[in-house]
């Protein structure tokens, strides 16, 4: 007889996952608090993070016969992407070369690291809040969906998305001067959050 809590869904590596994932949505929902600055400097640490517990996750096949249910909309999908784009302003936009397109177009493949962040978001958030409902079956399928959708889709968004901040990040480009009129002072940023632990215990660290 299986025991409570030994479901691969409780494994080490997989709650792991979940504690990256939920600091990921928390803070591509609270993105307008950043600078533009701020907001690259997160980006790049915590992306990298998130894709290794990603590709640490077991292997699970589905159970349930039906789809789980959906929590990220076109609105917030678009709240999303529409924040991190007015953060990034002009820095957003990339040439893309992982694309089929490229090979057959006469002229650059236009990306944005908006929409790859916000793509990223849409499966995340879906698999946090699937697993957040606590039943087995539901747990299980939310993280074969979120692994499946990572090794054929946002996977590839998410590397795309920070070689393009790398770029931004280390070219010597100001970060400051179109940065958007709601950002506050560094002094205002939340205190206690998990930005600030995040920028304590990875400032000058690398992966």
């Amino acid at each position: 007889m299986q025991k409570p809590f030994d479901h691969l869904v409780y494994s080490k590596n997989v709650l792991e996952f979940v504690t990256v994932a939920n600091e990921y949505c928390t803070f591509a929902e609270n993105v307008t608090q950043y600078s533009k600055s701020d907001f690259i400097q997160v980006s790049i640490k915590l992306l990298p993070l998130l894709y290794l517990k990603t590709s640490m996750l077991p292997t699970v096949e589905r159970v349930l016969d039906e789809p789980l249910d959906i929590t990220v909309d076109e609105f917030i999908y678009t709240d999303i992407k529409d924040n991190i784009a007015n953060t990034l302003t002009s820095h957003d936009d990339y040439l893309e070369v992982f694309n089929e397109d490229f090979q057959r177009s006469e002229t650059p493949v236009i990306a944005y690291i908006s929409e790859d962040m916000a793509d990223i978001y849409q499966d995340i958030k879906n698999f946090t809040t699937s697993y957040r409902i606590g039943v087995e079956d539901i747990m299980n399928d939310a993280l074969y969906e979120v692994n499946e959708q990572f090794k054929l889709y946002w996977g590839q968004k998410l590397l795309n998305a920070l070689r393009a901040l790398h770029n931004v990040y280390y070219s010597g480009d100001s970060l400051d001067d179109e940065d958007p009129a709601q950002t506050e002072p560094e002094d205002d940023m939340p205190q206690g959050g998990w930005y600030n632990r995040l920028r304590d215990e990875w400032n000058d660290t690398t992966f």
